[in-house]
């Protein structure tokens, strides 16, 4: 019976508390239509995150490998979590608290946890199926209104996968690429919570995910639709972004304006506080995006798939852009055709911001060992680059581009202790987690059946003789 099943794993879990609670109500006071000598002031956050850490123990690990997420390595080193931060971290002469957990790391490495800026799990979960696919809504070429977190399971049993088999401790969960303006993302911490308020990171800035090239062009113009081209693509954004500034310029005069969900949104990305993360293929396109941006004032964080961002790396430093990519996917369509295995390792060597990304159910469980094969091809081309600079693919450059490079992302004292202990060198095809701390707290032990989660899904469903 379920029941027991969910009994068992209420045990499995018993030295957790739950992470959320109910949902918080909203800090502001619900919105109206403004008057004239009233203009509307709207929440920011009316569904805010109610996380809350599981909890945690004083815990040392030492004479581990450590790669730090900066690029930084300390051999035989030590890190000690304690109230769910970072205490310290160094080499063999730091003292061990007596009364902490204390595990021993020889002959293993440690790195921050994985953050994946690019994943659709909650929004595409598992079972594939119609009636959980919800993160496109392709009915207009522009959805700026619409928000990832208002259609993300948490019961997905892709989140329980990705943190025991990848090491995956932060998820950016985006809609998809069917429009040109798919809505908002949300950043998660990957806990088993009952709500998606209650795995909301606490202050995570919101994205805005767009979409340039293919896609939008053949969802619209197989409906008979603009966009049918990427001229037309440039038009659809310029539009919007033309009526996205005339809204804002409205509410910083303080004038009366009925509420736009949509406008709200790119009002948000033109003030600084929602950051752009864009799905585009080719260089050239890249380059009009950019182009695009200066010209209505926003700032883009990221360039997602980017498989020709070799071609462009200068200036993708020279604008400050970050870029997510996949280490060898390419050719399935037209504009994902110019790839090169090297590309992400180019685009390091140029001192671009850069990410290896997932977008993918299954891929986000060995991001590992996606960063290995792109290190493993710079490498045949003739670049030195350490196992712990290519760290930074997976630490602290995905944590500036969704804005928390100051929380997580990098083995520094204060930050939240998000934390992966691997069974061997994390760039090896043979290397596992075999410990995952998520805020100090222990989520997963391979060695501890009672610390693997299970998704209340994955439990199974009511036999006969069950009470309906």
């Amino acid at each position: 019976m379920k029941s027991g099943l969910l009994a068992a794993v209420s045990l499995a879990f018993a030295g957790c508390a739950a992470t959320g609670g109910e949902p918080k109500a909203a800090s502001d006071k619900p919105a109206t239509t403004a008057s004239a000598d009233q203009p509307a002031r709207f929440s920011k956050d009316p569904y805010p995150s109610t996380y809350k850490g599981y909890p945690s123990r004083l815990t040392v690990v030492k004479n581990v490998t450590i790669f730090d997420g900066e690029g930084g390595r300390i051999d035989n080193g030590t890190i000690i979590l304690s109230s769910g931060k970072i205490l310290s971290i160094g080499g063999a002469d730091v003292a061990v608290p007596t009364d902490a957990d204390v595990y021993d790391g020889t002959g293993k490495y440690l790195t921050p946890g994985v953050i994946d800026i690019h994943s659709h799990l909650g929004v595409y979960p598992s079972p594939s199926v119609e009636g959980l696919s919800d993160g496109n809504e392709a009915t207009s070429p522009v959805t700026p209104e619409v928000w990832a977190e208002h259609s993300v399971w948490p019961q997905d049993p892709g989140f329980t996968r990705a943190l025991a088999n990848g090491g995956v401790t932060t998820l950016e969960i985006l809609p998809g690429s069917a429009n040109l303006m798919g809505g908002r993302s949300v950043v998660l911490k990957n806990v088993p919570a009952r709500t998606v308020q209650g795995m909301k990171f606490p202050g995570a800035p919101y994205g805005l995910k767009m979409a340039c090239g293919e896609n939008p062009k053949r969802v619209y113009g197989a409906k008979g639709r603009m966009p049918s081209t990427r001229m037309g693509n440039m038009a659809v954004d310029r539009q919007t972004w033309a009526k996205a500034v005339a809204y804002k310029k409205k509410l910083d005069e303080g004038k009366a304006v009925d509420r736009d969900l949509a406008m709200e949104t790119l009002a948000g990305v033109l003030a600084g506080e929602i950051r752009v993360q864009n799905h585009c293929y080719r260089a050239d396109e890249m380059a009009q995006v950019i182009d695009m941006s200066h010209e209505f004032g926003y700032k883009i964080a990221a360039f997602h798939h980017a498989v020709e961002a070799y071609k462009i790396a200068d200036l993708l430093k020279k604008e400050d852009i970050c870029v997510a990519m996949w280490a060898d996917w390419w050719g399935f369509k037209m504009e994902a055709y110019d790839s090169v295995p090297e590309n992400i390792a180019l685009v390091y060597k140029a001192g671009a911001c850069t990410i290896v990304h997932s977008d993918d159910a299954n891929q986000i469980q060995r991001l590992n060992q996606e960063a290995a094969k792109a290190l493993a091809a710079g490498r045949r081309m003739g670049m030195e680059i350490s196992d712990e600079q290519a760290w930074t693919w997976l630490g602290i450059n995905p944590a500036k581009a969704i804005g928390l490079a100051d929380k997580i992302g990098s083995l520094k004292p204060g930050k939240m202790a998000d934390v992966v202990l691997w069974n061997g060198n994390p760039f090896s095809v043979y290397t596992r987690p075999e410990k995952v701390w998520i805020d100090g707290a222990l989520m997963f032990d391979a060695n501890d059946p009672k610390r693997r989660p299970v998704t209340d899904f994955e439990l199974g469903q009511p036999g006969e003789g069950d009470v309906k």
